[in-house]
């Protein structure tokens, strides 16, 4: 399995951070987990394949999570010679169906019928859905806004746990119990803590809480890189901690 962060940051404009993307490749699959804002253009600047991608997830509706859907789909169809023919999965939590609906609604109705099969998808928090031969992926509700979701990637004994964005869960933790690698937001220092977002601290307990094997931190706003967010997380979490920047990438 191999993880890169396309977009690392938020709904704030930063120099070297786009808004949230993250692609996760295991065998066949190729997983687009979220599509900010200024996502489709960081992955061709960063040399990833973006015409491969098989399937797109995305954890809840705000713009730094979705902004670019219409825009891949556009590139998928317009931007690319031939065009795409391959199909398309796009998951979400329940309302993703009415989302695509209304954005086809302002950007016209190729967004429903692009000229390839596009498959929208709702998955449930019970329920394990098969992208591949031995890929699943599964969701997990969490506190953020009512439909929000983090999501588990799984091949074979291989885990990967993406909490979207995500306030303070102790189920959260629980459920991505010996996860491999935790993607986790890492919104805002101590200073600024929200309910509905992680500070560095908050985001080493849920590793804690859930066994990392290593943390990746993503959706970094601009307050949280002037804190020592190695040392609060470490305050936390004993394992492997890394601060991701767009276009990092691991295989585990």
């Amino acid at each position: 399995m191999k993880l890169t962060t396309i977009g690392t940051g938020t709904a704030a404009p930063h120099p070297t951070r786009v808004s949230a993307a993250h692609l996760v490749e295991s065998g066949a699959v190729r997983l687009l987990l979220d599509c900010g804002s200024g996502a489709v253009h960081r992955m061709a600047a960063l040399g990833v394949s973006w015409p491969s991608i098989t399937h797109v997830a995305i954890t809840h509706f705000h713009a730094d999570h979705i902004a670019d859907l219409p825009l891949l789909i556009m590139g998928w169809r317009w931007g690319q010679l031939p065009p795409r023919s391959e199909p398309v999965t796009l998951i979400g939590p329940v309302g993703t169906g009415a989302l695509i609906e209304r954005m086809a609604g302002v950007y016209g109705g190729w967004m429903l019928a692009p000229g390839f099969p596009l498959t929208v998808r709702e998955i449930a928090p019970d329920e394990v859905l098969r992208l591949g031969a031995s890929v699943s992926l599964r969701a997990q509700p969490v506190p953020h806004t009512a439909e929000s979701v983090a999501y588990s990637v799984r091949d074979g004994d291989r885990q990967l746990v993406y909490t979207g964005d995500t306030g303070v869960s102790e189920s959260l933790g629980a459920w991505a119990a010996d996860c491999d690698l935790l993607l986790a937001e890492c919104s805002l220092p101590d200073a600024m803590a929200l309910r509905e977002h992680l500070t560095p601290r908050q985001a080493g307990q849920l590793a804690t809480q859930a066994s990392a094997r290593r943390l990746v931190l993503t959706h970094f706003y601009p307050p949280v890189e002037t804190v020592d967010i190695h040392g609060q997380v470490a305050e936390c979490y004993t394992g492997p901690t890394v601060l991701a920047t767009d276009g990092w990438s691991i295989e585990f």
